[in-house]
């Protein structure tokens, strides 16, 4: 009886599995068809636990498809008749074990499915430092009807109309994000690893059905990158962790920005240097830095990032969303469909390029 596994009843209360998705999941199996849920709390935080417990490696001994936050390398072991496995997180770099790289399962992700929050978060950390809600804070904490630093003649207060924001990554989130910082009057310039494809900035605006391809520029290479940065009035970090992408946000790119841009990280904390990040801001030379990841998660006490004023941080929580599930279970669903009647792998979504890791 061809098997398939359900393994994310994450133990977050916010992301918790709704009971609809496993009725879903046995509706659209074909009959003859078992779908095994683990009944085991999980977490889906950044690239997924990557479980190996017993009761999950025996669930998977003969299954044909594995639903769970993260692959580990002991699941691929325990379940050699594993054809298709699918991770809830948008991040596969922990997944991308040897024994990853050398199956011939398909391996799908989630990117894309939490780009909308993720997008909205990086627009509310643009507005933080653009309307100088920080100031706001500042003012609030200390009981202080301080209206300084927005008389000042030199008040960083700037609009989204007219600023340029530079894109590193034009993935889900990447999309997501020039669709709403175009649709407020910015500029997007886009950086891809790849070359543009004729027609690929022509996005419609979030719930709207115009066109935004005027204010969305994508290039590619290390020439793409040098415009982007120097172009930038600020600079969102979306693209996957890889070893080409490691440390791409260091001292000399942070050089090459702006005087008083803006930098949002919602990424992964690898691809920015956080030490050139604390000298750039505590040197004045950036406005700010909205970050939601780190090179080490939980960020400790002691590191500056905490203490510096011009810093907004949040906890890796740039995805959280009641939206999450509706979406998740969509994509879900689209795949097994073409899964069960064995669709070829170019119709498929989210479909993991191991070698290039994401």
């Amino acid at each position: 009886m061809p098997r398939v596994v359900l393994d994310m009843m994450d133990r977050r209360p916010v992301w918790a599995m709704p009971d609809w998705l496993p009725r879903e999941l046995r509706e659209a199996l074909p009959p003859g068809w078992e779908l095994v849920v683990v009944e085991e709390p999980t977490d889906g935080s950044a690239d997924g636990a990557a479980r190996v417990a017993p009761e999950v490696l025996e669930a998977v001994g003969d299954a044909d498809a594995y639903f769970g936050y993260g692959i580990p390398a002991e699941l691929l072991e325990a379940g050699p008749a594993l054809r298709w496995v699918h991770t809830g997180a948008a991040g596969v770099g922990s997944s991308l074990t040897p024994a990853m790289l050398e199956s011939v399962v398909v391996f799908t992700n989630s990117a894309g499915v939490h780009a909308p929050p993720m997008a909205e978060t990086v627009l509310a950390m643009l507005l933080h430092f653009g309307r100088g809600i920080d100031f706001a804070v500042r003012g609030q904490q200390r009981a202080t009807w301080s209206t300084g630093p927005y008389w000042a003649a030199e008040a960083p207060l700037v609009e989204l109309a007219g600023s340029t924001v530079g894109v590193i990554g034009f993935g889900g989130i990447g999309r997501e994000v020039a669709r709403r910082v175009a649709a407020l009057g910015a500029r997007v310039l886009a950086l891809k690893r790849t070359e543009p494809r004729a027609g690929e900035a022509d996005l419609h605006p979030v719930g709207g059905t115009g066109q935004l391809a005027s204010q969305i520029e994508l290039v590619h290479g290390e020439e793409g990158l040098g415009a982007v940065l120097s172009a930038s009035d600020a600079l969102v970090v979306a693209a996957p962790d890889t070893p080409a992408t490691r440390g791409l946000i260091g001292e000399a790119a942070l050089a090459r920005l702006k005087p008083g841009a803006v930098l949002v990280n919602v990424a992964r904390g690898r691809l920015v240097d956080e030490d050139a990040l604390v000298r750039a801001l505590s040197e004045g030379r950036l406005r700010g830095a909205g970050l939601d990841v780190f090179s080490r998660e939980p960020l400790p006490a002691e590191h500056p990032l905490w203490t510096l004023p011009n810093v907004l941080i949040t906890p890796h929580v740039s995805a959280v969303t009641g939206g999450f599930w509706r979406r998740e279970a969509d994509l879900i669903l689209r795949n097994l469909y073409r899964f069960v009647r064995g669709a070829p792998l170019a119709e498929w979504e989210n479909v993991v390029d191991k070698r290039a890791g994401y």
